[in-house]
C-alpha cells in the first residue's frame, strides 16, 4: 500500500497558536505543525553569553518538532492505510476525555533538556498506554536491523520486552512524558543551554497546560515530522 510517509507517530502538541509553541519551534528550528523550517532566535531576541550553537544543540530532535510522544514512530503494517490508522486513532481520542498537565518545567533528562511534568499524571499515563496497546495492531512487525540499534542502548529487561512486543522500549510503566529541546551535550552546554531556554521558554510555559487533543504526525521524504491529523479527545470524564 502506497502511503504518503514511511512512518507515523501519535504526538502531543502544545496550542500552536501560542506563544511556546512558536518559541520551541524557533528554538528546534522546526515546526512540525506549519511543516516549515522556523528561523533560531536572534541574538537581539535571545542574549548568548556562552555562545551556545543552537542549530548544533537542537540537530538531533529537529527533525521531530516540538512535541511530546505518545505513540513512537512506526511503519504501518500491510494492507494498513494511512486513512485507516486515521480513522481508528480518532475514534480512540473520541472515547477519551481531556486532561490537564500542571507545573510543567525545564529539566534535565540525563545528557538532554526537556520540557516535562513536576509530578506524574496517572490519567495521562493511561492515555498514552491506549494509544501504544489499542492501535498496535496497525504497526509493522519490527525488523532485525531495528532490533539490534534499539538495542545499543543498554536496555533493562523489562525495557527490551517492551521492546519485542510493542515495538518501543519506554511504553507502559516505562513511559516518561517529554517534550525535548535538545541532543545529548556536555555538562557545561547543558547549563548554558538551559539558561537560555529559561530565558526564552520559560515564561511561556501554561500553567495548567490543557491537554484537549492529540495529533498524527507522518515522516516525509526529507526525514521531517509534520502533523497530518488533529485527534480532538472527546470523551466524557467518569461520573458524568
Amino acid at each position: 500500500m502506497n502511503n504518503q510517509f514511511s512512518r507515523y507517530a501519535i504526538y502531543f502538541i502544545a496550542d500552536p497558536s501560542a506563544a511556546l509553541h512558536d518559541r520551541a519551534s524557533a528554538w528546534l528550528g522546526w515546526d512540525c505543525v506549519g511543516g516549515r523550517e522556523a528561523p533560531h532566535p536572534a541574538p537581539a531576541d535571545l542574549a548568548n553569553p556562552d555562545g551556545v550553537d543552537i542549530a548544533a544543540v537542537t540537530a538531533t530532535p529537529r527533525k521531530y518538532g516540538f512535541h511530546g510522544t505518545i505513540k513512537p514512530p512506526m511503519r504501518l503494517a500491510d494492507g494498513v492505510s494511512e486513512e485507516m490508522f486515521r480513522d481508528r486513532a480518532a475514534a480512540l481520542a473520541a472515547s477519551i476525555p481531556p486532561v490537564e498537565l500542571a507545573h510543567m518545567k525545564l529539566s534535565r533528562l540525563g545528557s538532554f533538556l526537556a520540557l516535562v511534568p513536576s509530578k506524574p499524571n496517572h490519567d495521562f499515563q493511561n492515555i498514552a498506554s491506549g494509544f501504544v496497546t489499542e492501535l498496535d495492531d496497525l504497526r509493522a512487525p519490527m525488523t532485525e536491523a531495528d532490533l539490534i540499534r534499539r538495542r545499543r542502548a543498554q536496555l533493562s529487561d523489562r525495557q527490551d520486552a517492551l521492546l519485542q512486543r510493542w515495538g518501543y522500549p519506554y511504553v507502559l510503566d516505562e513511559f516518561r512524558f517529554h517534550m525535548t529541546l535538545s541532543g545529548a551535550l556536555d555538562e557545561a552546554t547543558a547549563g548554558a543551554a538551559m539558561a537560555m531556554l529559561q530565558d526564552w521558554l520559560a515564561p511561556s510555559i501554561p500553567e495548567p497546560m490543557p491537554v484537549t487533543r492529540m495529533a498524527i504526525a507522518g515522516e516525509g521524504k526529507d526525514g521531517r515530522f509534520r502533523v497530518i491529523s488533529w485527534l480532538p479527545l472527546n470523551g466524557q470524564p467518569a461520573g458524568r
